[in-house]
């Protein structure tokens, strides 16, 4: 069968761009990756050379200087960057949504003016639901937009902004009350755009990164907006976008949840190839553990579930990029792949034995790194939710 997660069907380009990326993971970010988490440090020479492997644009149209790819090609980019330091990837995860936003959504003054930028890495994007109060339940948001004149007046606080300090631009979702009628229509989406930055400007205020367990290096933070003013023309998709901000952010979080499928699968490939390689290596009783049978059956186990969370990951962004909504494959995916990825990252951490709890040693990371699949773009609790609505609309009795 050759190795596992390999994807069938891709066009020479999709390959090429592939080879090139794993080239460059190889050799610029899995040899400094463990030292830099453990510092806690933003990589600024591996984020320059994806600016200029075109990586801030992957999926940006070429007439705004992208590349113009798949949503396919983007996540198997990540997967394979996630298999080098999933912070990494993190890095162009939100930029990618905040693209993906005004691609679908944005007027044609917005594409012109921000496409361009983004493409280059110039400007980079963050997104912004969650607040202090409120998770997954977007419906509990309290930031609210308040027309004043010709503009907004924004005040809140939000909650979990990865790369919310270096970021340009922040896609962030406010009430506004456009469609009181419904909880889900009196939400707007925001286009803020600010100095990159920790402290105060304009009313915008970035107070410092949060420490994390994983998830090091990129920078997660809060975001607190005390009279914020804004144009009517920053409101995503213009004036036509005033109370549509839950539907556009819905479909931006169906790509969100492909990507960190795609994230998940690459730390679980990393965590399969670090304990196959050490099960060969590490000898007991007077052989390779490998050779005892409960070894080989773990990593049996263990490259079964990476095929089968790369295989839905695949499904669930060509389904999107067919032009077709994704969010049940989608979120089946983001749920597989997360679950299996800690579970095999923790075989790996047990096959590792103690050396698996030593931070000389790669699997120590990934150990770290890998809960937070679990829980970023929505819980597991709250893809069952999307996946059993969806199954009982589909197989309700007449």
């Amino acid at each position: 069968m050759g190795r596992i997660a390999q994807t069938d069907g891709l066009t020479d380009v999709q390959a090429d761009i592939l080879s090139a990326v794993r080239i460059f993971v190889d050799k610029e970010i899995l040899p400094y990756a463990t030292e830099l988490e453990h510092k806690d440090e933003f990589p600024e020479a591996i984020v320059e050379a994806m600016k200029e492997m075109g990586l801030f644009g992957i999926t940006i149209p070429e007439e705004y200087g992208g590349l113009g790819e798949s949503l396919l090609t983007y996540a198997l980019v990540v997967e394979e960057i996630a298999r080098g330091w999933m912070s990494v990837s993190g890095v162009i995860n939100t930029h990618f949504i905040v693209a993906y936003l005004i691609i679908q959504h944005g007027t044609p003054e917005q594409k012109q003016r921000l496409l361009p930028k983004m493409a280059t890495g110039e400007v980079r994007g963050a997104f912004s639901m969650s607040e202090p109060g409120c998770g997954s339940d977007v419906s509990a948001i309290t930031t609210r937009a308040t027309p004043d004149g010709d503009d907004y007046l924004v005040n809140g606080q939000k909650m979990w902004l990865t790369n919310g300090a270096r970021a340009g631009l922040v896609a962030t979702l406010v009430k506004t009350d456009e469609g009181a009628d419904s909880v889900y229509r009196n939400m707007t989406t925001f286009l803020l755009e600010k100095e990159p930055g920790f402290g105060t400007h304009g009313g915008i205020t970035i107070p410092g990164k949060i420490d994390k367990l994983g998830y090091k290096g990129v920078e997660t933070t809060e975001m607190v907006l005390d009279n914020h003013r804004v144009p009517a023309s920053s409101i995503l998709g213009g004036t036509d976008g005033r109370g549509k901000g839950f539907y556009q952010m819905m479909d931006g979080v169906e790509v969100g949840r492909v990507n960190v499928a795609a994230r998940a699968c690459g730390i679980m490939i990393r965590a399969f190839e670090l304990a196959i390689a050490y099960a060969q290596q590490r000898r007991t009783f007077g052989k390779q553990i490998v050779d005892h049978q409960a070894i080989a059956f773990k990593l049996a186990e263990m490259a079964t579930k990476v095929e089968a969370g790369h295989l839905m990951m695949v499904n669930a962004a060509r389904k999107k990029d067919s032009g077709q909504r994704n969010d049940v494959e989608a979120g089946m995916a983001k749920y597989l792949a997360s679950e299996y990825c800690y579970e095999v990252t923790t075989d790996s951490f047990r096959i590792h034995g103690g050396y698996g709890y030593s931070k000389e040693y790669e699997i120590e990371r990934l150990f770290r790194e890998a809960p937070f699949m679990l829980i970023g773009e929505g819980t597991s609790e709250v893809q069952k939710r999307i996946i059993s609505r969806a199954l009982l609309r589909d197989y309700k009795l007449s």
